[in-house]
């Protein structure tokens, strides 16, 4: 098995101090989203929270479904922010959404 690159061991141990105990099923998705090519000018640490953030709000949240309702970005995120820190902290994360700061994604 590959070691991988120096990114990959960053996003992983990045992905590890953010959510440690986030799902197999939910972690791979969100690895690949932060090793995606646009996020490789970002460090690790902000790739691994935006995936992790865009991941839950169109996995765990009803955020498509409000879109598909006709709410705007800003709506749809407003609403679903609580959904998102749930999922997080049923992750044991080491951060959360602040609904006082702009949406990282």
């Amino acid at each position: 098995m590959s070691i991988g690159t120096n990114r990959q061991r960053a996003i992983n141990k990045a992905l590890t101090l953010l959510l440690p105990a986030v799902p197999y099923s939910d972690s791979e998705p969100i690895r690949a989203a932060a090793n995606a090519p646009h996020m490789k000018t970002l460090p690790p640490q902000i790739a691994v929270w935006l995936a992790t953030v865009a991941h839950v709000r169109h996995q765990h949240t009803d955020y498509d479904e409000l879109r598909d309702d006709g709410y705007d970005k800003e709506s749809a995120r407003f609403f679903v922010l609580e959904a998102i820190n749930r999922k997080l902290t049923e992750w044991r994360a080491t951060r959360l959404l602040d609904p006082d700061e702009d949406d990282p994604s």
